[in-house]
């Protein structure tokens, strides 16, 4: 077993980071550097609160049930 953990974790792992500093900057600036980058409600805008949303519900699965990628039997 790796503990490098598959792609799909790491970007997981990277979306949850990307949300949890987003509402960080939400709640101490009041600012969205979401918005700020890509404009409020765009299109673009809302693909990353979407996968950001998904990251985050992938990431709470992952606490009760270990991803297959890295529980493979060698």
């Amino acid at each position: 077993m790796s503990n490098q953990g598959c792609v799909v974790c790491k970007l997981v792992g990277a979306l949850v980071i990307i949300g949890a500093l987003n509402w960080g900057a939400i709640g101490i600036l009041q600012t969205d550097f979401v918005a700020a980058l890509l404009g409020e409600m765009t299109t673009a805008s809302r693909v990353v609160y979407s996968l950001v949303g998904i990251a985050g519900l992938l990431k709470l699965i992952s606490c009760f049930k270990a991803c297959p990628c890295v529980c493979k039997k060698t």
